[in-house]
C-alpha cells in the first residue's frame, strides 16, 4: 500500500524524533505530520473531510496523551469514519503492554489494524511500507 499522508499522534517529542529517523534510515520517503494529542489530529481530519488528498492514509496512534487520548480519539473517529471518502489505516503504537489496553483495543477492531509496542523497529516500518 502506498501511503501519502501519515499522521503520528503522540505527545512524546522523542518518539517524533525516532519516527523521523526510522523513516530516513529505512529509505521511506514520507514526511509525517505530528500531533501531540488526539484532538489536534481529529480537528485536522474534520477540517479536511472533503479533501481526500489532505486526509491521512495511515495514523500511528499513542494511547496515553493529554487533552484527548487514543481511546477518546478512536471513539470520535468511529462516529466520523462513515463521512470519510477513504479508509484510514490506524495502528496503535504504545508503551503499554497491559492486558486492559490490549483487550480494549479489541473493542475497536473495525478501526485498528494492529497494536504495536514501542519502540518501533525499522523492520516493522519497512514491512508496513513495502506491503
Amino acid at each position: 500500500m502506498k501511503f501519502n499522508n501519515v499522521f503520528v499522534v503522540d505527545d512524546d517529542k522523542i518518539f517524533h524524533f525516532i519516527v523521523k529517523k526510522l523513516f530516513l534510515s529505512n529509505n521511506i520517503s514520507i514526511t509525517p505530520t505530528f500531533y501531540e494529542n488526539g484532538l489536534e489530529a481529529l480537528n485536522k481530519i474534520k477540517e479536511n473531510l472533503n479533501s481526500a488528498d489532505k486526509l491521512p492514509d495511515l495514523i500511528l496512534l499513542d494511547i496515553n496523551m493529554p487533552v484527548l487520548d487514543g481511546w477518546q480519539f478512536l471513539e470520535e473517529y468511529k462516529e466520523l469514519k462513515e463521512k470519510l471518502p477513504q479508509d484510514i489505516l490506524i495502528y496503535i503504537v504504545s508503551s503499554s503492554d497491559n492486558s486492559y489496553d490490549r483487550s480494549k483495543a479489541k473493542d475497536f477492531n473495525e478501526e485498528i489494524k494492529d497494536y504495536w509496542l514501542k519502540p518501533l523497529s525499522g523492520e516493522l516500518l519497512k514491512t508496513l511500507f513495502a506491503s
